[in-house]
């Protein structure tokens, strides 16, 4: 555990199971894990699946946790928190998923490991990630990619359809 607070960002993702409701669930479990508090949430947002496999569309949320956590045990509490919610690690990539919550920044770090990268690898070309993050934290800064701002005029037109606040 770290003595000093950092703010962290997960995604969460949805597309089995009623979505809407795993989202949910997933923002009040957050917030409760120890020495961690949801500061802000997003919108929820809908989006195509990535991969090519035909699947329902996704629900899509970003949240600012502030915590005491390590990176490293606050992805295990992610980890935890998503086998709560029917979630199988089994490989499949981009495949349906009842809840995927991604570590997409932890304060200002970077780490590239097998277990965890931070920021997400991802983040700067998923629209379904830029987008509800601008929501919360439109000033934010990305360790190695630059301003949000920059990276959101850059992002072509999203494919997102908003839907409506997230509790």
């Amino acid at each position: 555990m770290n003595s000093s607070l950092v703010r962290a960002y997960v995604g969460l993702g949805s597309n089995l199971n009623h979505p809407v409701r795993q989202i949910r669930s997933a923002l009040a479990s957050l917030d409760s894990i120890t020495a961690t508090c949801c500061v802000a949430y997003s919108s929820l947002y809908r989006s195509k699946p990535l991969g090519e496999r035909a699947q329902p569309d996704y629900v899509n949320a970003v949240a600012a946790l502030d915590t005491h956590l390590s990176a490293h045990e606050l992805l295990q509490e992610l980890h935890f928190i998503e086998a709560q919610h029917g979630r199988v690690r089994d490989g499949d990539r981009w495949g349906p998923r009842t809840l995927d919550l991604d570590l997409l920044l932890y304060g200002d770090q970077t780490h590239e490991g097998e277990a965890l990268t931070v920021p997400h690898p991802g983040l700067p070309v998923r629209d379904f990630v830029l987008f509800p993050l601008h929501e919360i934290a439109p000033e934010l800064h990305i360790p190695g990619a630059g301003s949000l701002a920059n990276l959101m005029a850059s992002c072509p037109p999203p494919a997102l359809q908003a839907m409506h606040a997230a509790v």
